[in-house]
């Protein structure tokens, strides 16, 4: 195996540097004629959700796929005969010429996956489902009991290791947080660190062997679960000498702005640490529209340099990160409240609505309040911002008292009525200011400027915090763990700024930016600063990046897989119409899977589930206990919708 004195190399346990971007140093991994992992760029891949025995429908799609930027093209194998066709795909795309290598999707048949390994480049295997057991079942093993298991398993799994070492397959070692084994399970729970040991487990399989051509992945449709598995996987890694590529994916991200949002949340974050070497963006569309999404995150790193930033470093503990905050579990940054901000509050959205026209109070019907005039009120809606920032403009109508305006501080010192307005200072005003709000002062500061918090005020303040750095997530991220070394419980608004994006930019870009640091506990609310986009896609797109993280939620959270060849209904249809008809259910968590292996377990934390089982058939579940099994699919929604209901959870449409 390669020696890259990785355990060196890795001053902050899971990746390179808390403060500097670098990517964490793995393995190549050949896959076909593209290399990954090394200083290869990021590979781009997506799947396939034709029927694997539909040879021509699936060759076409992947030519889409190809052209619209994918690297790598996955199918699934369900059986035998599937594995079988793969061989006719690959070889109707060599006469087309179409090189692009060719991964299966194995999870249940150790046998499809043989023969697959001998046809494609890679195949990918599921620790949770290959030649284990996933029965919601809890067992009770001795050391003995655990040890004889893993054994039969070994047997069953060293077959598929030595076809890809004798044929130059590469594996992807793919563990799902909703797919965990029952013996994992009851091991280990339902844990990042239960995905982390069901791959170890395998990983350590494929060594013994002399087999390294592996990739390892640890995806969830939960964020925070992906984000901190992925962490944990490096850092149980680089403890045992190891660098394999990583493959990042949220599953089950969804569809539209939300699938994107969430998808950059969880692969974003990852991105900024240095972590990732393939991607795929999970979405329920069609395949080739998931590859430009996953381009575009990739992309943003391609030219990024290592630079330093100040401070240069973090103190880290022994564990190889900040002693004021662990990567692997969330807890949010302890806070006081000021005005409804902080504390035990959930994070505010602030918006800069300085550049609209003050005059016409039905401007803010973009940012969740809808006005009447013949009743002369605002109706809020679920997503309705928190602040207004006025900057030197003053409105001519009354604001809706949910709303707190912010004026600049020189405007806000000559305002005769400043009842629910509060000033916005920068540093060097507030620190010679003699006039301040009684109740709520917000303080812009830069990250770079985190040493002046040492002598200043913070009482009833609320910090707007900034960076200009390219690298800024990392910049914000040093100043929050300096406000906990130094025990400063000051409420903190993070603040980026985007100019010359189009909106999908916007989104993908600020997902990650706050979305990382959100995922990490920090941040008690945001500002998205895109003077190029409207005040409507500003306040969705805060609003998703609150939902994803699971800071906020402010609407429905439908959890549906992307569709492959397994699916049993048309998703993108499906998943519309349920929308449709649910979509006002706030809090309320809806997974939607085609079939049965990315079920139960892949809507772990879902309230509800809509499941394909058969032609024409759906299985409904409340959590991962089934309600109703095979209902006709005229009748699935209907069903679904009296199950919320008998639930108490059912509230009308206004």
């Amino acid at each position: 195996m390669e020696n890259l004195s990785i355990k060196e190399k890795l001053s902050g346990g899971y990746c390179n540097s808390l403060s500097h971007y670098a990517r964490f140093p793995t393995r190549e991994v050949n896959i076909g004629d593209i290399a990954l992992g090394g200083n290869n760029p990021i590979r781009i891949q997506s799947m396939t959700t034709t029927d694997t025995m539909n040879t021509i429908a699936t060759v076409e799609q992947t030519i889409r796929m190809v052209e619209s930027g994918c690297d790598y093209v996955r199918i699934t194998a369900p059986s035998i005969k599937e594995a079988e066709n793969l061989a006719a795909i690959k070889k109707e795309l060599r006469k087309r010429g179409y090189e692009v290598p060719l991964i299966a999707d194995i999870h249940f048949t150790p046998n499809a996956a043989e023969l697959a390994a001998r046809i494609v480049e890679k195949v990918r295997v599921n620790p949770g489902n290959y030649a284990d057991k996933k029965k919601f079942e809890s067992l009770n093993y001795t050391q003995e009991a655990y040890n004889a298991e893993l054994e039969r398993i070994n047997k069953k799994f060293i077959p598929l290791v030595k076809i890809c070492k004798e044929y130059g397959t590469a594996m992807r070692i793919g563990t799902n947080h909703g797919s965990l084994s029952d013996r994992i399970m009851s091991h280990y729970g339902d844990t990042p660190r239960g995905m982390v040991e069901s791959a170890m487990e395998f990983i350590r399989m494929c060594e013994a062997e002399n087999y390294y051509n592996l990739v390892i992945s640890m995806k969830a449709s939960n964020t925070q679960v992906m984000v901190q598995a992925y962490r944990l996987l490096v850092e149980t890694m680089v403890k045992e000498g190891m660098n394999y590529p990583l493959h990042l994916g949220v599953t089950e991200a969804g569809d539209g702005e939300d699938g994107r949002i969430k998808s950059a949340v969880g692969i974003g974050t990852l991105l900024e640490d240095g972590l990732g070497d393939t991607i795929r963006v999970s979405l329920t569309e069609d395949p080739e529209f998931e590859a430009p999404v996953a381009k575009a995150l990739a992309d943003r790193y391609a030219t990024r340099k290592q630079s330093a930033i100040s401070p240069s470093e973090p103190a880290l503990s022994s564990s190889g990160f900040p002693a004021t905050y662990s990567p692997y579990a969330y807890a949010r940054r302890a806070t006081q409240t000021v005005q409804h901000i902080g504390g035990h509050n959930h994070p505010v959205v602030m918006i800069d609505v300085s550049r609209e026209n003050l005059k016409d109070p039905y401007f803010l019907s973009a940012i969740g309040y809808n006005y009447s005039a013949g009743l002369d009120k605002y109706n809020l809606a679920d997503q309705a911002c928190d602040i207004a920032f006025l900057g030197d403009n003053l409105p001519s109508f009354s604001f809706p008292g949910n709303l707190k305006q912010v004026s600049n501080y020189q405007t806000w010192l000559k305002l005769k009525d400043r009842n629910n307005c509060h000033p916005l200072f920068n540093l060097e005003d507030f620190l010679k200011s003699d006039t301040r709000d009684e109740f709520l002062n917000f303080v812009t500061i830069d990250a770079k400027q985190f040493d002046q918090l040492k002598t200043m005020s913070i009482d009833r303040v609320v910090l707007i915090l900034e960076t200009s750095e390219e690298h800024g997530m990392a910049e914000q991220r040093a100043f929050f763990t300096f406000l906990q070394a130094n025990r400063l419980e000051v409420p903190v608004i993070i603040k980026r700024s985007y100019k010359d994006l189009d909106a999908d930019h916007l989104m993908l870009f600020a997902a990650t930016d706050l979305g990382a640091l959100l995922t990490d506990g920090f941040g008690d609310g945001v500002w998205i600063d895109s003077p190029d986009h409207q005040l409507g896609l500003i306040n969705a797109t805060s609003f998703g990046i609150l939902q994803a993280t699971r800071t906020r939620i402010s609407k429905t959270e439908y959890i549906s897989c992307p569709s492959c060849g397994r699916t049993l209904f048309d998703l993108q249809e499906t998943t519309q119409l349920i929308r449709s008809r649910t979509d006002h259910l706030k809090g309320l968590k809806i997974g939607i899977m085609g079939c049965i292996v990315n079920g139960p377990g892949e809507m772990a934390d879902a309230d509800y589930g809509y499941v394909g089982t058969g032609p024409d058939k759906i299985t409904l579940y409340r959590g991962q206990e089934v309600v109703k099994k095979n209902v006709t699919t005229a009748f699935a929604l209907d069903e679904l919708i009296e199950i919320i209901k008998g639930d108490g959870n059912w509230v009308e449409k206004v």
